[in-house]
């Protein structure tokens, strides 16, 4: 949240923290982030965070008691940028929703009487 709503950079915008990997000894910590924009964009972005680390440090402190406060790092998280590409990527190849229903629609209709389970003439119930 001090991301958001306390850090007064002007680099930092359109900044999504999308995980923190805090050390075993609760000495450093990774934070990662995912920034909307270009690539410089982004760049500036994490210079931004970089230069604030300080102060959101001393927020974490203040909200925290610990023995030590983590040391801050930040890194570009393309989780959510290589996610975009793989569903860019699968709408390519895969076939659009009404051809799918279409297809689905001629299978059933041609064959679809011979699945569901035994033909009752075969019952030996029925017989006896």
């Amino acid at each position: 949240m001090a991301i958001l709503t306390q850090v007064r950079d002007p680099r930092v915008q359109d900044v999504t923290v999308t995980r923190v990997e805090v050390a075993p000894d609760m000495r450093t910590a990774t934070v990662h982030v995912s920034v909307m924009g270009s690539p410089a964009k982004q760049d500036v972005a994490l210079r931004g965070l970089a230069s604030s680390a300080g102060f959101l440090q001393s927020q974490i402190a203040a909200k925290i008691d610990t023995r030590y406060t983590p040391r801050l790092s930040f890194k570009l998280d393309g989780g959510v940028k290589h996610s975009i590409e793989i569903a860019r990527m699968l709408d390519e190849v895969l076939p659009t929703e009404p051809a799918a229903v279409a297809a689905d629609t001629d299978h059933e209709s041609s064959g679809a009487e011979s699945v569901g389970g035994p033909d009752p003439q075969d019952d030996p119930q029925e017989k006896a």
